[in-house]
């Protein structure tokens, strides 16, 4: 069983920082792209940023900048550290990671929880 745990979120105020991780467990060969993404109230779920299994990272135009998406392959974990947080960041954010499960199989992506960032102006 393949769970994808997320920590880190809380309530910050505008400018500060929060760091997000999310570790994968379970029976894992290797994991590819590793994503987070957001969801504020009566919006849609948003992809932030981006990181590949090579390092390469993408990000949203209105995160650059302010967020670093980075990962530990060896402790199959992605991070997200948050710098001059806003309150138009506020939401739920959610990690994914694609990964496969053994020699051959096709990657199937997983999804965290969720957990809770409120920026307080």
């Amino acid at each position: 069983q393949v769970q994808l745990v997320e920590s880190g979120g809380g309530l910050v105020q505008a400018g500060g920082s929060l760091r997000l991780s999310c570790a994968a467990s379970g029976k894992i060969l290797s994991i590819n792209d590793m994503r987070w993404y957001r969801q504020a109230p009566g919006n849609q779920r948003e992809l932030v940023a981006t990181i590949t299994s090579d390092g390469s990272t993408t990000y949203v135009d209105s995160v650059r900048g302010r967020f670093i998406i980075s990962r530990d392959n060896a402790k199959k974990t992605v991070y997200l550290q948050m710098n001059g947080l806003r309150p138009e960041d506020t939401a739920v954010y959610y990690c994914s990671a694609d990964l496969t499960y053994y020699s051959g199989s096709p990657y199937y992506r997983h999804w965290g929880q969720g957990t809770q960032v409120t920026v307080s102006s």
